[in-house]
């Protein structure tokens, strides 16, 4: 075991002096290039080492620059998201203010080509019961409303006052179930009344069998009844049902989108026909 351990170590000492007498040796013969050897071998490791170091120190800095600018990236997305935020309520708070020109534009003309005196009124609450369709009036007795005045829009007709107080008023709606109106077929101007259902839809009544109908036609008021003016659009006849020569249910669907009204017109010149007159649906 002794014998062993001692050829070890000459066989250590044997390689160190092989390797020693190898540098001495490149420490004194030069390449080509008129450079040690040694010094060649030596620049050539050191220059690999630096080669690592430097690839190594750049890849670090690119990824800390990668990271730097995905954090700045980032701030400027949400800049940019919150800019778009703002934009967009602009661009919604812009949409409400045309519209709303828009709408007073329509009244506008409405008024100026109507040859009744009329006031306008901001819708303020609607009726929330399906038995009575009605909506409130920002406008009351106050400001020169009274019971029968006629409520129109742009489109046509859209009911009476039935309950002006000082500073509001009740319309009934022309859908309401009590709701009626003198009508007349614009085209072959037969005359009925159309009557509300208190749904979306009213039926046109008192129709001689003999009447040209056809579903498109348009109904208009005819004045007879006192309440609305002649000639405003009422709405448009959706479906005509017969039964043994005559009309038994012909539905109109109204001009106006009652449900979405936001300004009216109500007209304040009392109108010529009686009172007798005004449509009123039978019991």
């Amino acid at each position: 075991m002794a014998l062993l351990d001692i050829r070890q170590r000459v066989g250590w000492l044997f390689m160190t002096v092989t390797v020693a007498h190898l540098i001495l040796i490149s420490a004194q013969v030069n390449t080509r290039r008129g450079v040690p050897m040694l010094e060649e071998a030596i620049f050539g490791s050191m220059a690999e080492v630096q080669r690592v170091a430097t690839g190594g120190i750049g890849e670090a800095r690119g990824f800390w620059q990668s990271y730097v600018d995905l954090r700045q990236t980032g701030r400027e997305n949400e800049m940019l998201k919150q800019r778009v935020s703002q934009l967009e309520v602009a661009l919604q708070r812009e949409r409400a203010v045309a519209q709303q020109t828009r709408l007073l534009q329509q009244m506008l003309d409405l008024k100026q080509e109507t040859p009744f005196a009329t006031t306008p009124a901001l819708v303020i609450a609607s009726g929330a019961s399906p038995d009575f369709r009605t909506m409130t009036l920002d406008k009351g007795s106050g400001q020169g409303l009274a019971t029968d005045m006629a409520v129109i829009a742009p489109e046509g007709i859209v009911g009476r006052v039935i309950l002006p107080t000082a500073r509001a008023a009740k319309v009934q709606l022309i859908i309401d179930r009590n709701a009626a109106a003198a009508a007349l077929v614009e085209r072959s101007r037969a005359q009925g009344i159309v009557v509300g259902t208190g749904s979306e839809r009213m039926r046109l009544e008192y129709v001689p069998g003999t009447a040209d109908l056809k579903s498109g036609d348009r109904i208009v008021t005819s004045g007879m009844d006192g309440i609305y003016p002649k000639g405003f659009v009422i709405g448009q006849i959706e479906s005509i049902e017969r039964s043994a020569g005559e009309f038994t249910n012909v539905l109109v669907r109204p001009a106006v989108n009652l449900s979405a009204l936001e300004t009216v017109l109500v007209v304040t010149t009392p109108q010529e026909a009686p009172r007798a007159e005004k449509a009123t649906r039978p019991e």
